[in-house]
């Protein structure tokens, strides 16, 4: 098998229930695997497939369609058109880059709620601006798509974020908190105005944001405090970003549905 060359695997078609979508892409070569089309009994099958052909000096691509039925053990009921074609190990980056729509997401404190979150969205599609004036918060390895905003005025971050961002906020500050999340409603655009904390912080920051602000009953109702999917219980940091991860994740998927 050379180690000049690699199979990239891509799912040329996807019909009825299918593990992912046309388009998605996984890499075979002498020195392993990267991504996947799905998993399962379908994706050994590609794998083994992309390891005849590299080393089959007389074929440079193949193509296989799978019935994702019993002759596959799956019982997703759809099926799925694979291209497989060889191309040189150099390429393997371009080729398996990220092209998924990164929706932009403004995430204000590095404490450990912070921390916990950015493990749970780092593999996710979204470009974040992590912001905290506390340059040591932050880890010394960030994530990709992930830029490190150390800001003593987080409010001026809000003021030039893009149109139609996600925010949350939860930095060492209530105070810090309220004029972060009063400067994202009084924008009014954003997909999702996240703040931690309780029913209780949330009606006192709502009677100041009346009075204080002067922010009107639509501009108020586009917070969401507390945050997280509803049925998930606990306080650990860890619990938090799983369910605030997932509360994202619907965000986007509405937006890309409507």
């Amino acid at each position: 098998m050379s180690i000049e060359e690699g199979v990239l695997v891509r799912i040329e078609e996807a019909r009825g229930s299918a593990p992912r979508e046309a388009g998605t892409v996984m890499w075979v070569d002498a020195r392993g695997i990267q991504g996947t089309i799905g998993g399962g009994n379908l994706e050994f099958q590609a794998i083994e497939q992309a390891r005849k052909l590299l080393d089959d000096p007389t074929r440079d691509e193949a193509t296989q369609q799978y019935a994702l039925g019993p002759l596959l053990e799956q019982c997703c009921g759809g099926s799925v058109v694979l291209k497989l074609e060889k191309r040189p190990v150099a390429e393997r980056q371009l080729l398996m880059a990220d092209d998924r729509d990164f929706a932009p997401l403004y995430m204000f404190g590095a404490g450990h709620v912070g921390k916990a979150v950015m493990t749970a969205i780092q593999r996710l599609p979204f470009h974040v601006n992590w912001v905290d004036g506390r340059a040591h918060e932050f880890p010394s390895l960030l994530p990709r798509h992930t830029r490190k905003l150390v800001d003593e005025n987080p409010a001026l971050v809000v003021e030039q974020a893009v149109r139609g961002g996600l925010y949350l906020v939860f930095t060492h500050s209530h105070q810090l908190d309220y004029e972060i999340t009063a400067a994202i409603l009084r924008r009014g655009d954003a997909a999702f105005c996240g703040l931690i904390g309780s029913e209780t912080k949330r009606a006192r920051f709502v009677s100041r944001f009346e009075k204080e602000e002067g922010l009107s009953a639509d501009q108020i109702d586009g917070l969401t405090c507390p945050i997280g999917v509803a049925g998930v219980r606990g306080k650990e940091p860890e619990v938090i970003a799983a369910a605030v991860a997932a509360q994202l994740l619907q965000v986007i998927s509405k937006d890309k549905e409507e």
